[in-house]
């Protein structure tokens, strides 16, 4: 079955040319053009990843990330913008992008792009929890006990620390979205769990900092990375 491509662009002549370009390429592809009709055709076709310019007729590519992120968490979602702002690119994460192209691109690039965000949702998927515990560098977390553990040395853990703790192995060496973050381990990203967070992120480098191979780094205005 092949890969189906929801492409959302405005310009006609462009949109035509990447559009014939993937389809040659064995893509299926849907395309449309205006930013108030994208939500009905994403809900009908149901795409395996979604390319969408930025700068829209209606309703902008930002603002409909954010609408499709409500629908499915877990959808690669790429932006092509001619915007080169720092905030923009920010704005973008933020709203749910997973990569961002800026125009002009070859399809070369968009290409690999698109087959790159695709292997990252396959590679991202929640790992199972072996049953002799997670092994983080030199400690062991043990889930059902809520302990981690470092030689005979062990630390109790919270409920949500240790959560937080396989959340971020389960999703290892990749980007982290903080509200994603925040919507799996407290239900929801207000701004009081939000500081939740930060404090929680501080305990976990605390516990963890006898190991320097292991590293929570913050993306900012995106999220976290967990090296490990």
């Amino acid at each position: 079955m092949s890969t189906k491509i929801l492409y959302v662009e405005d310009e006609v002549f462009l949109g035509k040319v990447v559009k014939e370009s993937l389809e040659t390429r064995g893509y299926e592809v849907v395309m449309e053009a205006d930013g108030a009709n994208v939500l009905p055709v994403f809900r009908k076709i149901n795409p395996d990843i979604c390319v969408l310019d930025v700068m829209l007729p209606n309703k902008n590519g930002f603002e409909l990330a954010e609408e499709i992120r409500r629908i499915n968490h877990d959808l690669p979602l790429i932006f092509l913008t001619a915007k080169t702002q720092t905030q923009d690119v920010v704005r973008g994460f933020q709203s749910g992008g997973n990569d961002f192209i800026r125009k002009p691109f070859s399809m070369e690039e968009l290409i690999v792009r698109i087959e790159n965000a695709l292997r990252n949702k396959k590679s991202a998927a929640p790992q199972p929890v072996p049953d002799n515990g997670i092994a983080l560098g030199a400690y062991t977390l043990n889930l059902k006990r809520q302990v981690l553990q470092c030689g005979s040395e062990e630390k109790k853990l919270s409920f949500r620390e240790a959560e937080l703790l396989k959340y971020l192995w389960q999703n290892r060496n990749h980007i982290i979205d903080r509200r994603n973050m925040l919507n799996a381990i407290w239900g929801n990203d207000s701004f009081f769990n939000s500081r939740n967070l930060d404090v929680y992120i501080t305990k976990l480098r605390g516990y963890l900092k006898d190991d320097p191979a292991i590293e929570i780094l913050t993306i900012k205005g995106v999220g976290y990375r967990f090296v490990c």
